[in-house]
């Protein structure tokens, strides 16, 4: 928490200036395991958007808390009460399954191995946990349609409670992939690339636990990806005292953060040159200038 809960505040997205139809179509997965409690916030976050074609696959690992049911629920089109589209209106999940995996990333690429598209279209994973903030995907589509080269494209962070209420927010500087290799600032819930991308750099790694999307980006930037941060907020990641994230940091997570900077690097490097290194220092510097701005309400600034 970085400051006292309050109401989430929503950021306005610029006016759309591509042509719907040259948009690209997404792809979205939803890897899901005993989070009933947060998984209608994901499931209409993604079904709630407008202004782009969009398939969504929820891939649920056998959970017994009532989840299947509210996964069902959503793909017969019968939201619940508090949604802020109509029944009639509701599009349906494209596909859903619940059924025993290896863990997130088994779930995730299962998910995606169940998704279509041509190479410029867009994929994308949100968390059960998670949520997107209204009219991301439309911004986001039609930023690619604007942007051909572009392959891979994040923004920042909102960080919310277990209520979805606001608690402190991530500014991320502009993209640097020296930054990228030293630590991973991605939020990976506001993160979307090509189907191009994807396919050459090999898919998700699911021997990977914890830091699966960093992996996905280091070979993303193998490949020769060219990824921008956007300067808006696309999603929220929740924080809550069951999450992933704080279960498995200390046994598995930091290992592979090692295994993966190492790999990144070309050498193993130690906690004090990371926290000393010029480049990182710069990063976070350009961090705060950007709250800064942000507080004075110059906002959408690169």
């Amino acid at each position: 928490m970085e400051y006292p809960a309050r109401i989430l505040a929503l950021d306005k997205f610029p006016a759309l200036a591509s042509d719907p139809d040259r948009r690209p179509k997404l792809s979205i997965v939803t890897p899901s395991f005993q989070q009933a409690r947060f998984l209608p916030d994901a499931l209409r976050s993604v079904l709630e958007q407008s202004g782009t074609r969009c398939e969504y696959i929820v891939q649920d690992g056998g959970s017994t808390d009532g989840s299947v049911e509210i996964i069902d629920r959503f793909a017969q089109g019968q939201p619940s009460t508090n949604s802020l589209v109509s029944r009639s209106e509701k599009p349906r999940l494209t596909s859903w399954a619940s059924e025993p995996d290896a863990g997130q990333s088994d779930a995730i690429a299962k998910g995606f191995a169940k998704t279509s598209g041509e190479p410029d279209d867009l994929m994308a994973w949100i968390n059960s946990d998670d949520f997107y903030l209204p009219g991301a995907f439309a911004f986001v589509a039609d930023y690619f349609a604007r942007h051909p080269d572009v392959d891979v494209v994040y923004g920042h962070r909102l960080l919310v409670d277990e209520s979805s209420r606001e608690i402190g927010r991530w500014f991320l500087p502009k993209h640097d992939d020296e930054v990228l290799r030293l630590y991973d600032f991605v939020p990976q819930e506001t993160m979307f690339w090509r189907r191009r991308v994807w396919d050459k750099a090999g898919g998700l790694d699911t021997a990977y636990r914890f830091a699966m999307d960093w992996d996905l980006l280091l070979r993303f930037q193998a490949a020769g990806a060219r990824i921008e941060r956007v300067p808006y907020f696309l999603a929220c990641f929740r924080i809550h005292s069951s999450q992933k994230t704080a279960a498995l940091m200390e046994s598995v997570g930091q290992r592979e953060i090692d295994t993966l900077r190492a790999r990144a690097l070309g050498r193993h490097i130690t906690p004090a040159e990371i926290e000393a290194h010029p480049k990182l220092l710069g990063y976070l510097r350009r961090s705060a200038w950007l709250r800064f701005l942000w507080q004075l309400g110059i906002k959408g600034t690169r």
